[in-house]
C-alpha cells in the first residue's frame, strides 16, 4: 500500500502570502479584531480598527511573535 505524504488540503493553503488573498482587501473578520484586541493588549500596541483581512493577518503575526504566542 502506497502512503500519502502529500499535505491535508488544509494545511496546504495555509502558506499563502495575505497580499496574494483574493479577499485580502476586504474588512478584517470578527474572529481577526478579537484576536488583534487580545495581542495588543498584552503587547501594548495600538490597533487600526480599519485594516483589511490581509493586513489584520499580518499584524496578528507580528504580536504572536513580540508576545511569544503562536508559532
Amino acid at each position: 500500500m502506497k502512503k500519502h505524504t502529500d499535505p491535508a488540503p488544509a494545511e496546504a493553503g495555509l502558506q499563502r502570502d495575505p497580499d496574494e488573498w483574493k479577499t485580502g482587501d476586504e474588512p478584517m473578520t470578527a474572529a481577526q479584531r478579537s484576536d488583534l484586541d487580545t495581542l495588543a493588549r498584552e503587547a501594548g500596541a495600538q490597533l487600526d480598527p480599519d485594516m483589511s483581512k490581509a493586513e489584520a493577518s499580518e499584524h496578528i503575526e507580528r504580536l504572536q511573535k513580540k508576545t511569544g504566542r503562536g508559532q
